[in-house]
């Protein structure tokens, strides 16, 4: 069963994908309701994992983390066995940041952020060796154009209003 996301729902998602420390009375004031029914539906919100977290976001330059790398890597093995673990031992390298598996040319890419070349060699040195890949492919980000995380609600909207799953 789906429960439909109304229009107070989004502007809340969205005041929140904006600024998550405001205050359930500041959201509360920016979507016409009193503070107990906002609360409520910030709860609801959460306990349907629509929210799934509420993070600072923090300048990776002025973290000492200068370099983003995009690696693109084929896999010589598509078991369920060989993905798992693959799967599993990047998520305990904390450099990766994302990961996605792909359809194409490359089974996944993964955004990798380190201080600079030598610690991108150190990386890429621990990730050929946790598991037999055909290929590493390795790009390197020259300049941030653009970069958010809000997801674009107005695109949601558009499909016939979204929906969460209860």
């Amino acid at each position: 069963m789906f429960r439909p996301l109304d229009s107070v729902d989004l502007k809340i998602l969205r005041l929140l994908q904006e600024d998550a420390t405001l205050s359930v009375a500041e959201v509360a004031a920016s979507v016409n309701l009193s503070s107990t029914p906002c609360w409520k539906r910030i709860q609801r919100l959460q306990m349907d994992g629509v929210i799934t977290g509420r993070v600072a976001i923090v300048d990776q330059v002025k973290m000492g983390l200068g370099l983003s790398v995009f690696v693109f890597i084929e896999s010589g093995d598509h078991s369920a066995e060989w993905q798992t673990s693959f799967a599993v031992a990047l998520k305990q390298m904390p450099e990766v940041v994302e990961m996605y598996r792909l359809t194409g040319d490359f089974d996944y890419v993964l955004r990798v952020v380190v201080p600079d070349m030598k610690a991108y060699d150190q990386f890429y040195r621990k990730l050929i060796g946790t598991a037999a890949l055909r290929n590493v492919t390795s790009r390197f980000a020259m300049e941030k154009i653009k970069s958010i995380t809000a997801l674009p609600m107005q695109l949601s909207e558009q499909r016939n209003g979204p929906t969460i799953g209860i």
